[in-house]
């Protein structure tokens, strides 16, 4: 466990799956969570109700990550909520949407993944950078996809979570000498809602036996990486993406 106490923190998509995990994670480490869901509303109330059991602070949010006015709404709650500045962020707002080929995809179709995936990042990010000091760390959520290209139907999702990877280095470069750390993780299978909606059983059995590990990765497991970076543990990492994958794609 790192020590987060009086930090605080804003996780986008944090209502559910990898997003909860990560809010529990770095609730349980002592940060002040703030939390964005955009229609996970019944499991952003369990996400928070979990967090304030185990004897954390947590507020949920609700906002479209890739709309400006709702980003600017969710940071600012978040200010006002915890004391006038975000010490940790983590975007980890994104998806598939929908498996298509190039062939089957229109030009609405990449618009929507690229913005779900990428440009909710640059949003957030632009609207948190004000309020964030030095010391502070951002954690953008990238994919194995980034790297190998994805799965059948996957062009768009992997283009942006390729983007997602070179925008974490440049954004080291850039706010490094602010004292700001920016960092990705790059999660393969992991057992979600994602892949319950978007991967055939048949296909997530053959992939996990395929893993030196022999099976998928756990939300939790990403979010207790989520939380070793986001703490002063990784204070001389940044520019970095962690693979976290069970061994199915080294870099």
């Amino acid at each position: 466990m790192h020590n987060l106490s009086n930090k605080v923190a804003l996780v986008t998509g944090g209502g559910r799956d990898i997003g909860q995990q990560v809010s529990m994670a770095l609730a349980a480490a002592g940060a002040n969570v703030c939390f964005n869901y955009f229609n996970a509303e019944t499991e952003s109330e369990a996400t928070e109700r979990l967090i304030r059991e185990a004897g954390g602070q947590a507020i949920g949010v609700q906002g479209d990550m890739t709309k400006a006015a709702d980003v600017q709404r969710v940071v600012q709650t978040c200010v006002d909520t915890y004391g006038g500045q975000i010490d940790i962020l983590v975007n980890v707002v994104g998806g598939l949407v929908g498996r298509k080929t190039m062939d089957e995809m229109d030009e609405a179709f990449w618009d929507f993944v690229i913005n779900v995936n990428l440009k909710s990042t640059f949003l957030v990010t632009k609207h948190v950078l004000p309020h964030m000091p030095s010391g502070g760390a951002i954690v953008n959520f990238a994919s194995q996809a980034g790297r190998d290209g994805g799965g059948p139907g996957a062009i768009a999702y992997a283009t942006a979570k390729g983007a997602i990877l070179t925008m974490t280095r440049g954004l080291a470069k850039e706010l490094g000498p602010r004292g700001i750390r920016v960092n990705a993780v790059s999660p393969g299978m992991i057992a979600t809602t994602f892949h319950d909606t978007f991967t055939k059983p048949e296909v997530r059995e053959r992939v996990a036996g395929m893993t030196p590990l022999r099976r998928e990765g756990q939300a939790a497991e990403v979010a207790a990486l989520v939380q070793y970076l986001a703490s002063d543990s990784a204070s001389f990492i940044t520019g970095a993406s962690v693979e976290i994958n069970g061994g199915t794609y080294f870099i």
